[in-house]
């Protein structure tokens, strides 16, 4: 072994990891601490190698535009060997990943191990757990089905939402005013590039903290943690009764890590890939999309919200519920680590729980936003076809075609998603209710691309009609003082 013995000092006289390396290797833990309770953060950092080296075969044949990028998962399913079984341990992974990821931040929540000196681990956990989720949501958005195609739909609504820059946001989602080419490439940017970066970069400072703060102890009843006693204490304990990392706890990581790895291969061949469902069609709003299961408690809550209620909870609750998580350790970074004591966090813990589980068997009954209430092949009530020209006619037989009925309210019958219709011409002016129809807007949907420009015009100008006897339509108030100014600078003829 003295060729071996050559390498391993050359490599060490130019890298000079020999040391970090045995202080990884080496560093003692708590020996209750090396149990089978501690082995979901070294899970999903193998499940996170496997994402990347799947995610790098995976993204040699995928075409990230919106023309070629379900033709590729066709491809990938059909024409490559083994490539349905290499897409579906991607998308196993991702599911499994989330779910020891939250697992995980579950464990360390209960056993207290967000408290001084571990802030920080805490807070990159945090911010861990939601890189995982965008993950998981532009991998479905990279399906380019119908799912995904209505999921971007509702995520591109709720970032209109925001008040001042929401127009802002969704241009930068979806590089655009419309879901299109640039969308699928943005989208790809963020889920090969950004995120996995930020990711690795979150998982590095993650366990050098892990590494100089040590593994949390056992949580004992009544060990109390103080900031004045606690770095001495864990010292203390880990010189009493610490023992090496490896071999003492590697070995229940490495078999659980294994057995993590063997479900997602058994999930492939069993349950196969997810989707694509379907060619992306923003005209067929009959569609019933699902988003993937660890969205599906959003899902129906958005569908079971009252449409006054969307806004405040979309906006609101997301940023107090994670600023709550993040200032969680520094509000309560002292005090019993024992689950046994600590009766608040076990039950808040339990609501938060049987909340989304209640949410997410919602999902299979919740009805789709917008709600399909209404028969689109109920006739227009003839009052709003009578007097009208062949070009609003026209417009009218669109807004048949098109099912319109099935979101809006004519004459009080359709669907009650949408903003009845029977005054809409003294809400929005003509330039305004063709920018809705093209680029759509909260839970409307673009039809940008599936309307040529004589529909649009014939179906605004219907549009145009609807507004209460003696009430003239809206007009813009600019146009109408520039066409004022106009003639008024027009030199009469003698």
């Amino acid at each position: 072994m003295h060729w071996f013995d050559n390498i391993s000092e050359w490599l060490e006289q130019r890298l000079q990891i020999g040391a970090p390396l045995r202080e990884l290797v080496l560093h003692p833990v708590p020996r209750r601490s090396a149990s089978w309770w501690y082995v979901f953060g070294s899970a999903g950092l193998v499940l996170f190698v496997m994402q990347v080296i799947t995610g790098i075969l995976l993204a040699l044949v995928y075409a990230p535009t919106a023309g070629q990028a379900w033709n590729s998962l066709q491809i990938i399913d059909r024409g490559i060997s083994l490539g349905w079984f290499l897409r579906a341990m991607h998308g196993w992974g991702a599911d499994f990943m989330v779910a020891v990821v939250l697992i995980h931040m579950t464990q360390v929540f209960l056993f207290g191990a967000y408290k001084f000196p571990r802030e920080l681990t805490w807070v990159a956990g945090v911010f861990l757990l939601l890189f995982t989720l965008g993950m998981a949501f532009t991998g479905q958005v990279l399906r380019f089905d119908q799912d995904a195609y209505w999921g971007l739909g509702i995520g591109a609504a709720i970032m209109g939402r925001v008040p001042g820059v929401g127009a802002y946001l969704v241009h930068l989602m979806l590089g655009g005013p419309i879901i299109a080419g640039a969308t699928v490439s943005r989208f790809f940017d963020l889920h090969v590039f950004i995120l996995p970066a930020l990711l690795a970069g979150f998982i590095g400072l993650h366990l050098l903290l892990v590494l100089k703060l040590g593994v949390n102890e056992w949580p004992m009843p009544g060990r109390l943690v103080r900031r004045e006693t606690y770095l001495k204490e864990y010292e203390q304990l880990t010189r009493d009764e610490g023992v090496p990392f490896v071999p003492y706890a590697i070995w229940k990581d490495m078999f659980f890590a294994a057995g993590i790895i063997a479900a997602v291969a058994v999930c492939s061949l069993v349950l196969g890939p997810f989707g694509p469902r379907g060619v992306p069609d923003p005209t067929i709003i009959q569609a019933a999309p699902r988003p993937d299961f660890f969205f599906l408690w959003l899902f129906a809550l958005l569908a079971l919200l009252p449409p006054q209620m969307e806004t405040p909870v979309l906006l609101i609750a997301p940023v107090v519920v994670i600023g709550a998580i993040l200032l969680l350790p520094f509000i309560a970074g002292e005090g019993e680590k024992s689950w046994r004591r600590r009766p608040i966090a076990v039950l808040s813990l339990t609501v938060i729980a049987v909340s989304l589980a209640a949410l997410t068997h919602l999902a299979d009954l919740a009805p789709w936003s917008p709600v399909m209430n209404a028969w689109s092949s109920d006739p227009i009530p003839k009052v709003e076809l009578q007097g009208r020209s062949p070009l609003e006619l026209r417009g009218a037989l669109v807004f048949q075609e098109k099912q319109c009925r099935n979101c809006h309210a004519l004459g009080g019958v359709g669907g009650r998603r949408g903003p009845e219709l029977d005054d809409v011409a003294t809400r929005l002016t003509e330039d305004q209710l063709i920018r809705q129809v093209i680029q759509g807007g909260g839970n409307m949907p673009a039809y940008g691309k599936n309307l040529n420009p004589a529909e649009v015009t014939a179906l605004v100008a219907f549009l145009e009609t609807l507004h209460p006897p003696g009430q003239l339509p809206a007009r813009d108030a600019s146009r109408t003082q520039a066409a004022t100014a106009a003639s008024r600078s027009t030199p009469s003829r003698p």
